[in-house]
């Protein structure tokens, strides 16, 4: 039940999926608690995975599946788990490349980051985040929709393993008195990642029967490469990571994990 609760708690935090009410209190919260929930992360990108699968095929069926109906499908099963997820994510790649893009030395980095304005880098980052999403999906789903369904589900679980990779390899830098992911900055339990790796599993394992074993195995390494990039940039650039460097690796990582599956349909067609 304690599993239940912490896992209720992620979706809480990392969703506007309603967890409130006599809910609420059942499940509770402590610095302690949120710190524990980072290992079901996984397990909230199933379920938006799952938000984004039957939002795609529910517009995809509806649509008729013709012509553009790849494309528009696409679009909309994004807003839907924009809608879902609350942006949040979104928010911390836009933050993240205005700091990167406007600053020099750290300080000024994390200074522009909290700046809740979205600026030219940040416009920028967003429009091609959402572009190379649409592109993707719409490529994938031309492939078939048991393609593009299971790959929404397998990159919305796999892209919020790596964040919690980042916490355990990277300080937390910035304002920590005021950072709402203060609790999460704290180095993550080996325990915890085991936990998360769980997760993981069946959507491997289904994901693998699906797709294929080369099609997983080239979607989860350049999911992987492209968290791996952005955490050296945030070293090399920040000393460490925020909230929305967290949120900013889950979006690479997404887009990084279509682009495998793609390119591996590609081939074989």
């Amino acid at each position: 039940m304690q599993a239940v609760r912490h896992f209720l708690l992620a979706v809480q935090f990392f969703t506007r999926i309603p967890v409130n009410g006599p809910l609420t209190q059942w499940v509770g919260y402590s610095p302690a608690m949120l710190r524990a929930s980072a290992a079901h992360f996984p397990g909230v990108g199933l379920l938006v995975g799952l938000i984004a699968a039957l939002s795609y095929a529910a517009c995809f069926l509806l649509l008729g599946g013709q012509g553009f109906s790849v494309l528009v499908a696409a679009v909309l099963s994004t807003i839907v788990t924009v809608m879902a997820t609350g942006g949040f994510h979104e928010d911390g790649l836009a933050d993240v490349a205005d700091g990167l893009g406007g600053g020099y030395q750290p300080e000024r980095v994390l200074e522009i980051m909290k700046d809740s304005r979205v600026g030219a880098f940040g416009a920028m980052a967003l429009v091609l985040a959402f572009a190379a999403k649409f592109s993707l999906l719409a490529q994938l789903g031309s492939a078939g929709l048991a393609v593009v369904l299971w790959s929404m589900l397998c990159a919305h679980v796999f892209s919020r393993l790596w964040p919690l990779v980042l916490i355990r390899k990277l300080p937390h830098v910035g304002d920590t008195a005021t950072s709402k992911s203060k609790p999460l900055a704290d180095q993550i339990a080996l325990e915890s990642l085991w936990a998360a790796g769980m997760w993981c599993v069946l959507p491997l394992v289904a994901g693998t029967f699906a797709l294929g074993f080369s099609a997983m195995l080239l979607g989860i390494l350049l999911s992987a490469l492209g968290a791996a990039w952005m955490g050296w940039r945030f070293l090399k650039r920040l000393h460490g990571f925020t909230g929305d460097c967290l949120g900013a690796v889950q979006q690479v990582s997404e887009i990084g994990f279509y682009l495998g599956i793609a390119i591996a349909v590609g081939s074989v067609a």
